[in-house]
């Protein structure tokens, strides 16, 4: 786009599909959190939402984490479908429209629900569940700039779905079966990763270096957090990482400092929660970034399972009000791998190319145009009882050529279904290649 300054506004969304949260279990959440038991009645409620209970100093952050918005939850798909069906409409994109006459556009970051051990939330379980109704919703309104992106979360020790978890490590199997299904079931791999509970730690962060060129985790922000869950860095820790709003390569030994590694972690805040959220001091740093380096990514995640409208429409107020400011940056809204495609100076002409062939038990990929973002494409094999699987190729040439065998240290050419191949490119973008035997 020339010399313009741009600052690209991204919107990305943890796609989780719907949820429900009984009157008991919010009351059951204030102890847990606060330590603080009541009966759950409704009034009880209303005295906690309007801070007229004496609660030693903790009367403001109970009135955030309960306040009526974040308990107002959608809780089915219909609930769901109703809201997409407003703010996807060409009259919501364009309430504010860009520099570039686009309308508002959305990140749907898309996880599986699976693994649980109990479901208190009614969530909707199995694999592909939500990336399927987002992936059709999309189809069915034409929204072609819209993007589907990558998010799991770590499931906890007990597999319960209401306690928060960050460890990779502990969930290999469940990871790599997601994908395997993915790459098989919809011909889909991920370039860009929103990290579930905000949170990375030592084993994620090498995982998404292995795999993923962007990442929208950082959440670098100057407030107190007043809420006891989150206090210390707890479930997305982010205080050493880069306040600025273009990006970073971390380094291999933290993920908070600045080095090396090949990912790009941007930064982004929270709008519609209880802590880390989008002030319009933080618009106005990604503004006076673009106006000096040429461009930034205002970033910002919610959820799919509270009403998003409200605040869709306060970031657009905010954008709108502070843009006035900056008369020399133009404002382009964008998916968040566009976005960051776009400010990192790589286009279309990087986009990769694999060649899949299966002779007699052998695999052979090879790359044939572009280059791979990680060491090795990522391998899915689906058996004809149904079971996926992922394991490592073998280098016939660094970074361009890759084989694997099926026989008795693997699995035999005659149990096999179907293979997969997928990676994403080195400057984003991605390439899969199903092939059934």
């Amino acid at each position: 786009m020339g010399n313009e300054k741009i600052l690209y506004i991204v919107h990305c969304i943890d796609t989780e599909g719907p949820l429900t949260e009984t009157l008991e279990a919010t009351f059951e959440r204030l102890y847990s959190i606060f330590n603080i038991k009541m009966d759950p009645t409704k009034e009880n409620l209303e005295l906690l939402q309007n801070k007229q209970i004496k609660l030693g100093g903790q009367e403001e952050a109970i009135s955030k984490c309960f306040s009526p918005e974040l308990l107002k939850y959608n809780s089915s798909w219909n609930d769901i479908d109703e809201m997409l069906d407003e703010i996807m409409s060409n009259d919501f994109r364009k309430k504010l429209i860009d520099d570039f006459n686009g309308g508002w556009i959305y990140s749907w970051h898309c996880m599986d629900h699976v693994g649980y051990s109990i479901n208190p939330r009614h969530k909707d379980l199995g694999y592909g569940k939500v990336f399927n109704f987002y992936k059709n919703k999309i189809k069915e309104l034409g929204c072609i700039n819209d993007e589907i992106n990558w998010h799991f979360h770590p499931l906890s020790l007990l597999k319960n779905p209401t306690q928060s978890a960050t460890s990779y490590a502990n969930n290999y199997e469940l990871l790599l079966n997601i994908i395997c299904r993915r790459i098989i079931d919809n011909g889909w791999f991920p370039s860009v990763n929103r990290p579930g509970f905000h949170s990375e730690r030592p084993d994620s962060h090498l995982f998404l270096e292995q795999w993923i060129p962007f990442d929208y985790a950082n959440q670098f922000c100057e407030e107190d957090v007043d809420q006891p869950d989150l206090s210390s860095g707890r479930f997305g820790d982010w205080r050493r990482a880069p306040k600025s709003w273009r990006g970073y390569h971390p380094a291999h030994n933290d993920y908070q400092s600045e080095g090396s590694c090949n990912r790009k972690i941007f930064r982004c805040l929270n709008v519609g929660t209880r802590f880390r959220s989008l002030q319009n001091s933080h618009i106005h740093e990604a503004f006076s970034e673009a106006e000096e380096y040429g461009s930034a990514i205002m970033a910002f995640a919610n959820h799919d399972y509270r009403d998003m409208r409200p605040d869709i429409l306060s970031v657009m107020k905010m954008v709108g009000d502070i843009r006035k400011d900056y008369p020399n940056v133009k404002i382009k809204y964008a998916g968040a791998e566009e976005a960051a495609r776009a400010i990192s100076n790589h286009d279309e002409t990087d986009d990769i190319e694999l060649s899949v062939e299966v002779i007699e038990n052998k695999i052979i990929t090879e790359v044939k145009s572009g280059e791979i973002f990680g060491p090795q494409p990522f391998l899915s094999i689906k058996t004809k009882e149904g079971n996926y699987y992922h394991d490592n190729f073998d280098i016939l040439e660094p970074k361009k050529a890759w084989t694997y065998i099926f026989d008795k240290q693997t699995l035999e050419v005659s149990s096999i279904e179907s293979v997969g191949v997928g990676t994403a490119g080195r400057y984003g973008g991605a390439c899969v290649v199903a092939i059934e035997l």
